[in-house]
């Protein structure tokens, strides 16, 4: 009796032991506590959890995972286990290993709203949009005025492409949202939905309402507005790096880590890793997949750490056989992957994905890398100030725009974009299978409905009514938004029967298809960059207004790097006058096919070749200095 009561007193110190150090935020003592309390009492499944949160502060994700499974397993129909055990996976990207962790554990206990929403939250993650608005709606119909669990369902209608219903969905989180807690997640989406379904009805004032939540933001608040939201937003530069700034110290947690200071380098070539989710059949990866086959092998090394779907095509082939080492990164944590690019000896780190879904350009954070730039994935600043350099060129970044760029801007000599020489170029089909009448004018545009505004449709329509043999053809994004484009254009006395619209098509069928178009119809604020270079690729002029943010230049660039300055208009009304005229003298329309076509591979655009040289070189100017001991600084184009 003597000896238990000794042990009961010994767990009650650790125990006390524990909780205060868990209170002071003394993580690795609280370890080695509530370790030490359950080799009194092992099968307590309370110091399991405590252990788990402990070891989940440190980043010890397997060990958190193996306790909380322990705590589980001591006490199958506990909530507080579940969530603890989704929370640890879902840190370490299992999303559906969390999931399925929370869906057993409703097997025994009641489905309580806490429950449903993170398991709605967990098959949002884990692709099963679906499922995930079953739950969802089961948990609001507990709870409806839980504003997160609104914000949560109109997600997973944006990922299943409802746009409509998830407009519905972050208008109602807004209005139940009596602290305003939710409003910087749900209102930069509300818009974005807006957007993707053409409702302008509120847009005006969302707009406003989100770019006042922004330039009221804090530190504290409001860093979880979308940086991406603005792009298509009349956003300054300086809201864009501000809106950047906020999300990553949101995405930090206030934590900043940092490795130890690297050790002497190793001989041999300049190595490169680069860290994206989208090295598969997406557009990042078939720009730069002909960057990365014309590299100099023998000076540079490259690294892919991918996170993305294996989806087998041939382009994901290709672009990862071109690559020295491809590393499958998507269960490590942020600093299990900054300490394996570290250990990898990586010099260059690239991050490929800014503020875009999927991002892990928080692991730049804990410095893998003695450089580290931000390319092509998102055009602008990300505020990141562990972020070395922005690779641009003179046009989208032009270095009297240095001060909204949180990194040193990097100067491609012509075109920051890559584009690949060995792209498909497939024959044209006949117009009667596109849809097309035979004799018209196409204006096209196959940008998302996201991109198109009041305003620019406004214009579209003055062009139709001056080039009455004109159709505009326009991409099938989706059914509500193409209803709206419609009513809009009716509203501006144009009929139904002057619109086309096409279906989604993979990107060879859609290059094929694209030389059925006369003239490509650029938008801003957003431009169209990937989309604008395959209709150059295809022989299509394309016709810009350049703006004063990266996303607003890109087509400018892509254009000057093709030789077609004339197609960069001053305004919105010299880009009516530019299309009527074009339209109204088909042989200015044909010289300028007729120059893109026999002059495809030596236009900057197309020459991967000769970008991959300049590339190189503007990678080793970012060395060299690191080198020489010297800090980032602007690298003007050479």
């Amino acid at each position: 009796m003597a000896l238990q009561a000794a042990r009961q007193g010994r767990h009650e110190t650790s125990w006390r032991a524990g909780i205060a150090a868990v209170e002071g935020g003394r993580w690795s003592e609280a370890e080695r506590v509530f370790q030490r309390a359950l080799q009194l009492a092992p099968r307590d499944p309370v110091p399991w959890l405590y252990l788990a949160r402990a070891q989940l502060q440190l980043g010890k994700l397997d060990s958190a995972v193996a306790a909380a499974r322990r705590a589980l397993e001591l006490r199958p129909a506990d909530a507080i286990g579940a969530l603890l055990l989704s929370e640890c996976l879902t840190r370490q990207h299992r999303h559906a290993d969390a999931a399925a962790a929370l869906e057993a554990v409703l097997a025994h206990a009641p489905a309580t709203p806490e429950l449903l929403s993170a398991l709605g939250s967990a098959l949002l993650l884990a692709q099963r949009p679906q499922e995930a608005i079953s739950r969802l709606i089961q948990a609001s119909m507990q709870r409806p005025g839980d504003a997160l669990l609104h914000y949560r369902l109109g997600l997973a209608f944006k990922r299943l492409g409802a746009e409509s219903q998830a407009a519905i969905c972050f208008r109602t989180a807004l209005s139940v949202d009596r602290d305003a807690a939710v409003a910087p997640l749900a209102l930069p989406l509300l818009v974005s939905s807006s957007q993707q379904s053409c409702d302008w009805s509120e847009l005006e004032q969302d707009t406003a309402a989100l770019l006042a939540l922004l330039d009221g933001a804090s530190a504290e608040r409001g860093g979880e507005i979308s940086p991406f939201a603005l792009l298509s937003l009349p956003a300054s530069r300086a809201q864009q790096r501000r809106a950047g700034a906020l999300h990553t110290q949101h995405l930090l947690q206030g934590q900043r880590p940092a490795l130890p200071p690297p050790g002497a380098r190793r001989p041999g070539r300049v190595r490169v890793g680069y860290l994206s989710s989208d090295l598969h059949n997406h557009a990042t990866a078939l720009l730069m997949v002909g960057l990365l086959e014309c590299r100099d092998r023998e000076r540079f090394e490259v690294f892919a750490y991918s996170h993305s779907a294996a989806d087998g095509s041939p382009l994901q082939q290709r672009l990862l056989a071109a690559c020295d080492h491809v590393l499958d990164v998507g269960r490590m944590s942020d600093a299990e992957l900054a300490a394996r690019m570290r250990a990898d000896g990586i010099d260059i780190g690239v991050d490929l994905k800014g503020h875009t879904r999927g991002t892990r350009m928080t692991v730049f954070a804990h410095r893998p890398a003695p450089v580290q730039a931000s390319f092509l994935g998102y055009p602008g600043s990300t505020g990141a100030d562990f972020l070395d350099y922005v690779i641009g060129d003179p046009v989208v970044t032009p270095l009297e725009h240095a001060a909204d760029y949180s990194e040193c801007i990097a100067q491609m000599p012509h075109c920051y974009q890559p584009n690949d020489h060995r792209r498909a170029l497939p024959p044209l089909p006949p117009r009667a299978a596109l849809g097309l009448p035979e004799d018209a004018l196409v204006l096209c545009c196959f940008n998302q409905s996201y991109k198109i505004t009041p305003e620019l449709l406004a214009l579209w329509a003055q062009m139709l009514h001056e080039l009455p043999q004109a159709v505009l053809w326009l991409l099938s994004w989706n059914a509500d938004g193409q209803r709206r484009l419609l009513a809009a254009l009716e509203r501006h006395g144009i009929g139904a029967g002057r619109v086309v619209f096409a279906e989604r098509l993979g990107v060879d069928e859609h290059i094929a298809r694209l030389r059925a178009a006369d003239l490509f119809l650029d938008t801003w604020p957003y431009n169209a960059h990937t989309t604008a270079s395959e209709a150059l690729w295809a022989g299509v002029p394309v016709l810009t207004v350049p703006g004063e943010t990266f996303a607003s230049r890109v087509a400018t660039s892509l254009l000057q790097a093709c030789e077609l300055p004339e197609l960069v208009c001053a305004d919105a009304q010299a880009y009516v006058r530019a299309a009527v005229e074009l339209g109204r003298e088909p042989g200015r329309l044909l010289a300028m096919r007729r120059h893109l076509d026999e002059n495809r591979t030596r236009l900057p655009l197309f020459d991967t070749e000769r970008y991959t040289r300049d590339y190189e070189a503007l990678l080793l100017r970012m060395f060299e200095r690191r080198q020489q001991g010297l800090a980032p600084a602007a690298l003007a184009a050479a």
